[in-house]
């Protein structure tokens, strides 16, 4: 067996080494035909770093793109609001921070079944349409004249934009290998802090069209906004790929090369599989899909909050005053954080493919966000509570891609992993309800900034350190032969079943 097909250090089954027969062209590996078998190691190897190159970049820059918009259209509110948004349409601080929920209330709703639906649909079906849908609400925001208007819109946005990032992530997931998933993750999930940079250089243009054709500038971020999303949305009828069985940008060869190598990296995901409600309860009864919400809500609560409020936080620290120049000011001086954070956010996903200690990287990257927050509630300082805002982004924006990768690595089977994820998505997302209600007192917001520490202490710092001790258990017993009762009497295909319960299934720490 060659470098290539080892899983990087992770328990392959001995049963799929012995059971290896000639096939036409290549050999039967268990039951998986090998189009390279008659290659040395050196040559099997440079076909597959031309592979997953050619993965790469035909999958992941549009997809980044799609999440950028998302994430653009999802906060640009906090942006329309410092442009006049809560003053022409008479908001009181309440009933502003209720548009931020109800986003939050459609989108946690339907997560959890919106990778069923990406499976049944295709992706190249189900990711266009959503996206075409969440773009006209987007468009609608700008044509609003009061709050319950802006509601209505807010609501439908959440619903359309529910399935763009579980089902990406799940969809990644089934391409790359466990090792491979968490940088790819992280640079897909850093269009989210590009997006919050973009967002406010875009924003600080379009204020200027203020008044052209009898609109608002607020108006005009979320008519133009709009109009970028339907576009993409509709050209990602050509751009977004389906699962690797049926992908066809690949010829017959690749898509038996993309499968083997998952196979051999113990996803059985890699090949097709019919629902079963019983892939449902699975995931409820894994103890890792509970502890896994408890640590995404102590990540993902913090960022809504901060990507929410960041140009409100920074327009307070007395850098800006009322005219309109000051606003494009408080805008621009949003953008570095983001940059700060979209860089840290791959490097920790480069950083937890190699290491394969994603749960280390969690705890060494939240403390930096608990520092950040922590200045922004002592200091009365407007340097040290910019400052803050640097630390709290980097401590936030890398455990999202990382704990999703986590969650990913660890779940086996195709239908189990998009309802884990789902699940561990939507709840996280559903605290976005609390990052909505949490700034109230300018221009300190110490309520608000004492929530997103307690978050980020203890469920995304605790809930991590208590995920990597439990897996680290887990694994020793495994090793130890302590699970290899789960085999006993069991067909190899009812053996591959058993998913990640399997006992020579390593889990990623």
């Amino acid at each position: 067996m060659s470098d290539l097909e080892k899983s990087e250090g992770k328990a392959v089954s001995s049963r799929h080494e012995s059971d290896a027969s000639p096939e036409v062209g290549g050999y039967n590996h268990g039951s998986l035909y090998d189009p390279d078998a008659h290659l040395s190691p050196e040559e099997r190897a440079k076909i597959d770093r031309a592979l997953v190159w050619r993965l790469d970049w035909i999958l992941i820059p549009w997809l980044c793109v799609l999440y950028l918009l998302a994430f653009l259209d999802r906060t640009n509110i906090g942006n329309a609001k410092i442009a006049g948004l809560s003053t022409d349409l008479n908001l009181t601080t309440p009933s502003y921070n209720a548009t931020l929920t109800i986003f939050f209330v459609s989108y946690s709703v339907f997560e959890p079944l919106t990778n069923v639906l990406l499976k049944k649909l295709r992706p190249s079906i189900f990711i266009p349409i959503i996206m075409v849908l969440w773009g006209c609400s987007m468009l609608g925001m700008g044509f609003v004249y009061n709050w319950s208007g802006l509601m209505a819109a807010r609501w439908f946005l959440g619903l359309t934009e529910a399935g763009l990032f579980p089902g990406v992530n799940y969809y990644l997931s089934c391409w790359y290998k466990r090792s491979e998933f968490g940088v790819r993750a992280a640079i897909f999930f850093s269009a989210a802090a590009i997006s919050g940079s973009f967002g406010g250089l875009l924003a600080a243009a379009i204020e200027r069209m203020d008044g052209i054709g009898g609109k608002k500038g607020w108006e005009w971020i979320f008519i133009l906004e709009g109009l970028l999303t339907v576009c993409f949305g509709v050209a990602s009828f050509w751009m977004v790929h389906d699962f690797p069985d049926d992908a066809k940008f690949l010829g017959d060869e690749d898509r038996a090369r993309v499968v083997r190598r998952l196979k051999l990296d113990q996803q059985a995901s890699a090949q097709h599989e019919d629902w079963k409600s019983s892939y449902l309860w699975d995931g409820i009864k894994d103890w890792k899909m509970w502890l896994g919400m408890a640590i995404y809500m102590g990540c993902d609560m913090p960022l809504y909050a901060f990507s929410l409020f960041l140009p409100t936080i920074v327009s307070e620290l007395g850098w800006s005053g009322a005219d309109g120049e000051d606003v494009v000011r408080a805008q621009l001086m949003s953008v570095p954080p983001y940059v700060a954070a979209a860089i840290l956010t791959v490097i920790i996903g480069f950083v937890a493919d190699r290491t394969r200690q994603r749960g280390l990287c969690n705890i060494a990257v939240s403390a930096i966000g608990i520092a950040g927050f922590a200045m922004m509630v002592g200091s009365n300082n407007a340097a040290v509570k910019y400052a803050g805002t640097f630390l709290g982004a980097l401590g936030i924006y890398p455990c999202i891609s990382n704990t999703i990768s986590w969650m990913a690595n660890n779940i086996e089977g195709v239908y189990k992993r998009g309802v884990v994820l789902g699940f561990v998505i939507g709840w996280g997302n559903l605290n976005g309800i609390v990052s909505s209600n949490i700034y109230f007192h300018q221009p300190r917001y110490v309520e608000g900034h004492a929530v997103i520490l307690a978050y980020m202490v203890v469920f995304l710092f605790g809930g991590s350190l208590l995920m990597t001790t439990l897996l680290r258990i887990e694994n020793r017993k495994r090793r130890e032969g302590k699970r290899d009762y789960l085999m006993e009497g069991k067909t190899e295909q009812e053996i591959d079943l058993l998913g990640d319960r399997r006992p020579d299934f390593i889990y990623t720490l």
